[in-house]
């Protein structure tokens, strides 16, 4: 089996009285979508501030390629190769989306923000922020400030400044949110392809798209994991029919 890209062991963390992550101990693989499902309050916010940086864990672990990046910033973290769909209050409302996006072009490529109004007469940064932007489905958007976007396209904006930092993996954190049917559809096949670039570790409330994209599910319920398994296992699993009453899990 190959090396994992990205491991947790052991992560616990508390806030006073209560265990939001308790010994979590996971890995992402080369060319896979592990999504992490449980119901509201199982601590998978959490967990993903933990994994990204917003958050300091009380004990474990955090390795990326290879390289413990437990202790590192959340900037250190991204430039160590950890993209994390950005949150909304991340964007910039009163900028476009295609200057949302040089901004993380800018920050993959180590400029200064201060120069950007001569990045944007830079013809070959633009046409790589416009080729993203196609990527995800937001070219005839470039224009538009990021604050008057849709909800769905805000989170398709995130991506899209994800894939510019040309990350080791990616870190989802409910991408589907706000699309409808038919954007949801388009993410679905967009990220079952952009697994081969970096893997993917998901965090997502739509089962129908966490069964077709996963190869692996991990299911977190009061802070701890209590199955990993292909979507067949965890359809199957007892103990996740009984947490989600045989509802979001049926087949």
């Amino acid at each position: 089996m190959a090396d994992p890209v990205l491991s947790l062991e052991g992560l616990s963390k508390s806030f006073g009285a209560l265990r939001a992550t308790d010994q979590v101990s996971l890995t992402l693989l080369p060319g896979e979508i592990h999504a992490l499902i449980g119901p509201n309050g199982a601590g998978k916010s959490t967990l993903m501030g933990l994994i990204s940086g917003t958050l300091a864990p009380d004990a474990g672990s955090i390795s990326l390629g290879g390289q413990d990046i437990t202790a590192l910033s959340m900037p250190q973290r991204a430039r160590a190769g950890l993209g994390r769909s950005f949150q909304v209050s991340s964007l910039i409302a009163e900028y476009s989306a295609l200057r949302n996006v040089l901004l993380a072009l800018q920050a993959h490529d180590g400029h200064s923000f201060r120069f950007m109004r001569p990045v944007m007469r830079d013809k070959a940064l633009i046409a790589r922020a416009q080729a993203i932007l196609a990527r995800v489905g937001l070219a005839a958007r470039a224009s538009v400030e990021a604050g008057a976007l849709s909800h769905g396209e805000r989170r398709l904006l995130e991506i899209a400044m994800a894939l510019a930092l040309q990350p080791r993996c990616f870190l989802f954190d409910e991408p589907m949110a706000g699309l409808g049917a038919e954007g949801t559809a388009r993410l679905v096949d967009f990220l079952r392809g952009l697994k081969s670039e970096a893997p993917i570790l998901l965090v997502e409330h739509d089962m129908d798209a966490v069964f077709r994209l996963a190869d692996r599910i991990s299911v977190l319920v009061y802070g701890r994991i209590i199955a990993t398994g292909n979507a067949a296992e965890i359809r199957t699993n007892s103990d996740v029919r009984a947490i989600y009453l045989g509802e979001e899990v049926a087949s």
